[in-house]
Formats: C-alpha cells, structure tokens, sequence
C-alpha cells in the first residue's frame, strides 16, 4: 500500500488529504501536526475547519484509511510521499520584512524529513511558497541525505475557500512540477497517478520546478488584481452616478475577460492575495525588476484604499463621527462558507471604527468569538504563526461585543455595516431591524447583496459599494 503523509493539518492539509482518501481507498493517507488541539479536533465530531462537505468525506474515510495523528516523526519516516503544508507566512522583520516569506517552518520540515528517513521519499510542496524554495529544501535534503534518494516535487494548491470540496472532486486544473532527469520525472509519474484516480489527465499538467512555483504566484496576483480593478471603478460609479454592478455585468460579457472576480466589495482578503502578491512584489525587486514590483504593489495599495474609502463613508454618512456609536458588524470571515478570518477586510474595518471610538456588535454565523477578540489584537501578519508563537492577545477588545444573532447585533444600533456576504443576510426581516434601530438607520453594504430600493423604502439610509449614491450620503461632507 502506498502510504501518504501531510505534514500540516489545515486550511489546505486537511481538506486535500480527505479527498485524496476518498478517491484512492488503496492508499493510506496520514495528516500530521505538531498541534495536540488541532488534531484532537480533526478526530472528533467537531472539526476545526468549516468547510462544506468537508465532514461527510472526513467521517466516511476517518479511521479507514485516512488518519490525523500528532506522531509527526514516525509518520514521516513510513511515508512514500510527504506532502508539506506548513505555514509561509510573509515575514515581520530582518531582511525583506512586509514582502518575503518566512520559511523557517518549511526548512524545520526539511532538516526533520532528513532525520527521520529510512528510505527514499517525494517530498511534495503544497505551501504557497517563493520560486527556488524547491531548490532550497533539495540541498539541505542533500546534505543530510545519509545514502536516501529524495525527489522534491511542486504541487501548488488553487483552492477557494468555501468551495475547496468542489474545487478538489472537480479542478481546473492540477500542476505537478518536478526536475527534468529521469528521477524527476518518475516521481512526477507517481504523483500524476494519485490523481489519475478521479482528474482527467487533460487536467493534470506537468512542468519544472520553478514554473510550477511562478504559477501559483501568479494565479493569485491576476485574481486579485481583477478585485482591485472592479473595485477602483467602483469609486468612480460612485463619483458619475453609474452602477458598478451594471458596469461589471458589461465588461464581464466580453470574453476575453468573462464574469468572474469582478464582483466590487470592501476589498479581498484571505490567507494567499495579499502575501502572495507581497512575496511576488519582493522576488521583482531582488531580481532588479522595481518597475514590475511597482505594478503589483499597486494591487495591493488599492485593496487598503477600498477599505479606507468604505470607513470613510461610514463615519462621514454619520455627521462626520461614528464617538460612542453602536455600530453592528454583520460578517467577519473573509468569504462565506468559511470561518476564516485570514486578512479579512472585517478586521481593518473594525479597526478603523474603533479608533474613531465606535462600540461594535458583531455577528458572524462561523466565527468564533475567541477568533474575532485575537484577530482585532493582533498586529498584522501574526495570524500567520503557530498559536503559541503569537503575541498574547488581551483577554478583551474594548467597546466589542460578539453576540450569535443578527437582530440582537442590530438592535440600538445607529448602523449596520455587511462585511461578508452570508445568504442569510440577504433575508434578514430588515422592517424588523429599522424598527428597532437608533434613527436615522443607515446599512452600508460592503458586499452589495441587500436590495436597496426595498431598504430605502423602509426608511434606511444605504450605502451600497459603486452604486449610485442616497441623496442624504451625496449631501454629506467627505471625511479627509
């Protein structure tokens, strides 16, 4: 039986494993994690991501041929094929800080492969990582090789959160990089027949190492620049009068650049866009490309602009100060369907209010109240670090109240304001929040999923990202 360890337990981990279990019942699949809590979780009822269809797959194969188990050592060294899907996280500080990528977990890993093994292995990337990290992790596999053959392998992950079931039963595609010498490839071949079991083989593309690194990169960077994209137009349908979602419905219809991602919000977030995009920034200036690294900068600069123009609105809407206003908070995750709060627009949003000195009531249906308090605490990019590694995070976030229902968060509130775009906000009985609601009422939607004709006629003031303006916000002074 061809046994198959993944060191790292989540977002990607877990998921990717479940279904590789699924698909090829002949294999055995370990998920390893240095994190007692986390693997408990992944072994009971209660699994320590939300992810839909994710718990029928991990019940259906747990304790057959898919396990989660904390012994990290003797797993790694029964294993044919180790996938590593540690933390990358963009680092802090020293060289490159606000743009490189931290891999002191990812060589941890390495140097930890190289102790244990007893015989040959595939190791498999499946971290977001920087073009030539292959290369790097090959020598110090090399040079603590003991007589092993190790073969190092790209395996880039394209997943969306709250779709990563569908995403992984049905890809786009799946990109196996390797080195071009028999060994390389034959490891390559090995790879490609684990997911032979249920991806078309039209589906499954083969390239070298560095490509396979680039791509990854790459695809997050154009997603995210089309975000950004839609989303400055969106301050000029403001400024015109135009409706941005009219305007996207338009350019979406050509087909050289279809529909997707052209959706205007409060701006992207997620674990990936903003630090693959830094890490992308840093490779451009370290290869002496400053004009290129400018661009993608850019992307990122506009995103933080949306988030300041959202907040900006809110607070100049509000006579020009939200002091002691209860403001509710409908969404935290970055996304629906997931609790993930990975660079969440929610929490620069919520930081910005609460230093304009607002009291928030948040709702969010899947994100705990323990994640919402570390997040709001938490400098930027510490998410990105195991638990104990993180600064400690107050046991409380003043003027913050976390609250398990959307009418209680409203209630007394002067405003709502939709972070994330969760169906059961689009049939909230809003008749029922205004009434209970501090007048004027305002809903500033950064989502645009409410029907704003209908909230106006409540008696709502709306303020709906890129569409035209309520006349009450159009008379309101800008906040500088």
């Amino acid at each position: 039986m061809v046994k198959i360890c993944c060191i790292g337990a989540g977002y990607v981990g877990g998921p990717t494993m479940a279904v590789i279990a699924l698909k090829c019942p002949s294999i055995q699949v370990v998920v390893v994690d240095i994190s007692v809590s986390r693997i408990t979780a992944w072994n009971s009822e209660q699994l320590p991501i939300y992810e839909p269809g994710l718990e029928d797959i991990v019940k259906q194969c747990r304790g057959k041929n898919l396990f989660f188990s904390t012994d990290v050592e003797k797993n790694v060294a029964e294993a044919d094929i180790i996938f590593v899907s540690v933390n990358t996280p963009t680092k802090t500080q020293g060289l490159g800080a606000g743009r490189a990528a931290d891999l002191t977990y990812w060589e941890s890993a390495a140097r930890m492969i190289a102790d244990v093994s007893t015989s040959n292995k595939i190791v498999v990337e499946k971290s977001t990582v920087p073009v030539k990290t292959a290369e790097a992790i090959e020598k110090i596999l090399s040079f603590n090789s003991k007589g092993i053959n190790y073969q190092i392998l790209s395996n880039p992950e394209f997943l969306a959160e709250g779709t990563a079931i569908q995403d992984l039963f049905n890809p786009d595609r799946v990109l196996i990089g390797g080195k071009e010498t028999p060994d390389g490839q034959k490891a390559i071949q090995t790879l490609k027949d684990v997911y032979a079991h249920w991806v078309p083989e039209d589906r499954i593309i083969t390239t070298n190492l560095w490509s396979a690194e680039l791509s990854k990169l790459a695809a997050n960077a154009f997603l995210a620049q089309r975000i950004s994209s839609v989303n400055a137009m969106s301050a000029l349908c403001e400024a015109t009068g135009a409706d941005v979602s009219q305007v996207s419905h338009a350019v979406g219809k050509d087909t050289r650049i279809g529909s997707k991602f052209l959706n205007a919000s409060v701006g992207f977030g997620g674990s990936c866009f903003q630090k693959d995009i830094l890490n992308l920034v840093y490779i451009c200036e370290c290869n002496g490309l400053p004009e290129v690294a400018n661009y993608w900068k850019q992307v990122i600069k506009v995103n933080d602009y949306q988030k300041k123009r959202f907040v900006n609105r809110v607070v100049s809407s509000m006579f020009n100060t939200v002091s002691g206003k209860k403001i509710a908070i409908l969404g935290f995750a970055f996304k629906k369907d997931t609790g993930d709060t990975r660079e969440t627009p929610a929490i620069d949003v919520c930081k910005e209010l609460l230093r304009d000195r607002a009291r928030l009531s948040i709702y969010d249906p899947q994100v705990t109240m323990d994640q919402i308090q570390r997040d709001l605490s938490m400098d930027k990019f510490d998410w990105d670090h195991p638990v104990h590694l993180r600064p400690v995070s107050p046991g409380t976030v003043k003027k913050v109240s976390i609250v398990w229902d959307a009418y209680e968060a409203a209630r007394d509130a002067h405003a709502i304001c939709i972070l994330t775009e969760w169906d059961e906000f689009k049939t909230l009985d809003y008749q029922r929040i205004f009434d209970n609601m501090q007048k004027p009422a305002f809903v500033f939607d950064g989502r645009n999923i409410v029907n704003v004709k209908k909230l106006r006629e409540i008696g709502f003031i709306v303020y709906s990202i890129g569409k035209p303006l309520d006349p009450w916000i159009k008379d309101m002074p800008a906040v500088a």
